[in-house]
């Protein structure tokens, strides 16, 4: 008698509560039906938000970026020198003007920033405060040799720009590719479930991509983003005081809120904003943009100069106004904790017992996420661990939206009709006669 292959084990995923210890893993195709009523009850909060960070646009799949890389990739394509590659015709291809060379590395070392093997190589966002912290300083320098190294820095900051640029406007996504988009679409159908007598839901993102505009403009669903105007579209914060309605009644006067409508705060930036000399929010929106010259991209936790001016001092503060508030709950998905800013607020919110924190996240992660952990305090959620396939896992954008979100209506009436051809089918092809 031959062996017999051993059962292959149910992938399995954790929904951490109060700290809970490891112990009782939950199995796909059993359990998640659970956490997705957990969520759907939590969502129906008074005031819900989401933090959307760099993990909800990288999408791999079979090795291959269809989406923005988040900030570890990103690094480390960055800070390394390329090598040197030939055409066809062994003419030597010049690298992309980003590109860092051997005096762009030995600078940085003279300073003490080697990149090989360092936080620098393994977070972009490292690097970036350091050089604006090095732009500050030579600024501020009347010595001859502070000048040319202000000039250098200037350069290593235009690069890093014209770099994200690069990557935030020019990958599969722009050629064709709509997996990222798509599930961006997926994402805001499911938001605008909402009960519309509860206030609109808001999405706070680090993500200075257009995915959550191109979006929602494909789905038709009004927003506010801070911006007014049409022609020219200003930064007014005024905007997010703002809500869309309907007349029911014009001899009565009766108004209702619109359904869908959300309201969108891009708290690091946006490579569709650029700097004006106009106003008193000198910062307007305009796409698409012929270059990154002036585009607000501030990819640095530790940019004090940058978030304590406008529009940023405006954007962190909608995002405090609506997270520590009473009967309130945040929903964070690829953000890994990684800004000083956004987690002290979140800290905040903490302090007021009706807040709630759920944190799609690898459960075992160390840092931020440790910590919030060990508070071993029930109003923080941690969800995460293996995916329903091989490779795959629980808190990656994809199964949030596709499997812990609130189904629409629709979706259940397409599971319904699956179930019911699965189920007969499955007994007329037994051989069972049908009526």
């Amino acid at each position: 008698m031959a062996d017999e292959i051993p059962p292959v084990p149910a992938q399995q995923f954790q929904f951490v509560r109060a700290g809970d210890a490891p112990g009782a893993p939950l199995e796909w195709g059993k359990d998640e039906e659970q956490v997705r009523k957990a969520v759907s009850e939590a969502l129906n909060a008074r005031n819900v938000a989401f933090l959307l960070g760099a993990g909800c646009s990288s999408r791999v799949e079979e090795g291959k970026e269809l989406g923005v890389p988040t900030m570890g990739p990103l690094a480390k394509e960055f800070c390394v020198v390329p090598t040197p590659t030939y055409d066809d015709d062994l003419e030597l291809v010049p690298p992309p003007a980003w590109a860092l060379d051997a005096s762009d590395v030995e600078f940085l070392g003279k300073l003490g920033a080697k990149l090989e093997g360092t936080e620098y190589a393994r977070n972009l966002e490292r690097l970036m405060e350091l050089l604006h912290s090095l732009r500050f300083v030579f600024t501020r320098s009347d010595k001859p040799e502070h000048v040319e190294r202000r000039v250098k820095v200037e350069t290593l900051i235009k690069k890093i720009q014209d770099f994200l640029w690069e990557r935030c406007t020019n990958g599969a996504f722009a050629h064709g590719d709509g997996a990222v988009l798509k599930l961006y679409e997926s994402f805001y159908r499911k938001l605008v479930m909402r009960d519309r007598s509860l206030p609109r839901p808001w999405v706070f993102t680090t993500n200075y991509d257009l995915f959550n505009e191109r979006a929602m403009d494909r789905l038709g669903l009004p927003y506010a983003n801070g911006f007014s105007g049409v022609v020219e579209r200003r930064f007014n914060p005024a905007t997010f005081r703002y809500a869309l309605a309907e007349q029911l009644d014009l001899s009565n006067r009766k108004w209702s809120a619109v359904d869908g409508f959300v309201y969108l705060c891009k708290v690091h930036g946006s490579i569709s904003w650029t700097e004006d000399d106009h106003g008193l929010f000198p910062v307007r929106e305009t796409w698409p943009q012929d270059a990154p010259n002036k585009v607000m991209i501030y990819p640095t936790p530790a940019k004090q100069n940058s978030s304590l001016g406008s529009p940023y001092a405006d954007l962190f503060r909608e995002f405090q106004s609506h997270v520590v508030r009473e009967q309130s709950v945040l929903i964070t998905a690829g953000f890994a904790f990684g800004d000083e800013h956004l987690n002290n607020i979140i800290y905040q919110a903490l302090t007021i017992p009706t807040f709630r924190l759920i944190i799609f996240a690898d459960p075992d992660s160390p840092g931020e996420i440790a910590k919030l952990r060990a508070l071993n305090d029930p109003r923080v959620w941690i969800i995460g661990g293996d995916g329903p396939a091989v490779g795959t896992r629980a808190h990656y954008f994809d199964i949030v939206v596709e499997r812990f979100l609130p189904q629409r209506p629709a979706e259940r009436i397409d599971d319904a009709v699956k179930l019911v051809l699965e189920t007969f089918g499955r007994k007329t092809n037994e051989g069972d006669d049908g009526i």
